[in-house]
């Protein structure tokens, strides 16, 4: 069903994050750039579809965009709106937005940092919704939504969520574009808990999913569907209008580092620590309406604790991995 293709080489290796990789497909030029983040840095990578064809790009996370005190980046990540695409950074410092090809910054946001200092301070979890608001998390549960304008540098924070108490591991919005009941968002925490809402002028919860003493490293959203990725290496799949979970799979042997859905398809890839990538298929049952999920795939990627998967396209029949200490993308 999928075989190895040609690997994507960066100027640095991945860290060891999870989540660590973004892709942007760009149809119209047959162009697809990739993230995958090394320390202070981001390794850009734009590929042309056959990959031979290939240009770099480093950004480095800079305190107030000046050239002082570069600080850890927790995610990279592109956020498409419908007037603009965004790429977001979040870090130790704050959260920085850039144009698609990261050559122009357009916005900066530092984080807020306690005088009396005990724990570290961090932005993670990255997600675009409701048609020009983008949502980062941190690392006091706090998310941050800002408002960003069809063009120009006028981006300004609209509302923060506050029911998180852990920080935030990672915001996804519904990738098919749809609203079912109103739910179009869910946020993770380091806790487990999952935050079901829907985005507008003011953000409104529907309901939590409740933890079950587990970390959620990585959550997915798609035609109402709720896929959240485990440090048990557990896939737990919930209906969004309910919050019920609806299928409970033992996916992987160790902590999955990643999730990517297909927004035309209900393709989900899965990553995780044991090396392993597997890619499975979400539906409806006509007569139930109950979710399903089926396993279409598994591929070993020997001696690598993936960090990173993702399609490289809507379709779902393409994938990237990305691993720690690791300086290429493996394409599927």
């Amino acid at each position: 069903m999928y075989k190895r293709e040609k690997s994507i080489q960066m100027k640095s290796s991945s860290s060891a994050l999870y989540n660590n990789l973004s892709v942007l497909p760009i149809p119209h030029k047959k162009l697809t750039y990739f993230a995958a983040i090394h320390g202070s840095l981001v390794n850009l990578v734009s590929s042309s579809t056959d990959g031979l064809n290939l240009s770099h790009r480093q950004l480095q996370s800079k305190e107030g965009g000046s050239g002082h005190g570069s600080s850890l980046i927790m995610q990279a990540s592109w956020c498409v709106l419908p007037s603009r695409t965004l790429l977001v950074l979040a870090s130790q410092k704050g959260i920085q937005m850039y144009e698609p090809d990261g050559s122009i910054m357009v916005y900066w946001h530092a984080m807020d940092t306690p005088e009396a200092q005990t724990e570290a301070v961090f932005a993670r979890g990255i997600a675009a919704t409701g048609g020009h608001y983008i949502t980062v998390g941190s690392s006091t549960g706090s998310i941050l939504v800002f408002n960003i304008p069809a063009k120009g540098t006028n981006i300004t924070v609209c509302e923060v969520l506050e029911e998180h108490r852990d920080p935030i591991t990672e915001i996804a919005n519904d990738c098919a574009g749809e609203k079912h009941c109103g739910a179009d968002l869910v946020t993770a925490d380091d806790s487990g808990l999952l935050c079901v809402w829907e985005s507008g002028d003011d953000f409104k919860l529907l309901h939590k999913i409740p933890s079950y003493g587990v970390s959620c490293s990585s959550v997915r959203m798609w035609a109402g569907v709720i896929v959240g990725g485990y440090g048990n290496g557990e896939i737990q799949v919930y209906d969004a209008e309910s919050g019920a979970m609806q299928v409970e799979v033992k996916a992987h042997a160790r902590w999955i580092s990643s999730l990517d859905i297909a927004p035309t398809t209900g393709k989900l890839v899965s990553g995780a620590e044991d090396s392993f990538v597997s890619v499975w298929i979400l539906s409806r049952s006509p007569e139930t309406n109950c979710i399903e999920m089926e396993h279409l795939h598994t591929e070993c990627v020997t001696d690598i604790q993936m960090c990173g998967a993702r399609f490289c396209d809507p379709e779902g029949s393409s994938f990237a991995v990305s691993g720690y200490d690791l300086s290429e993308i493996i394409r599927f």
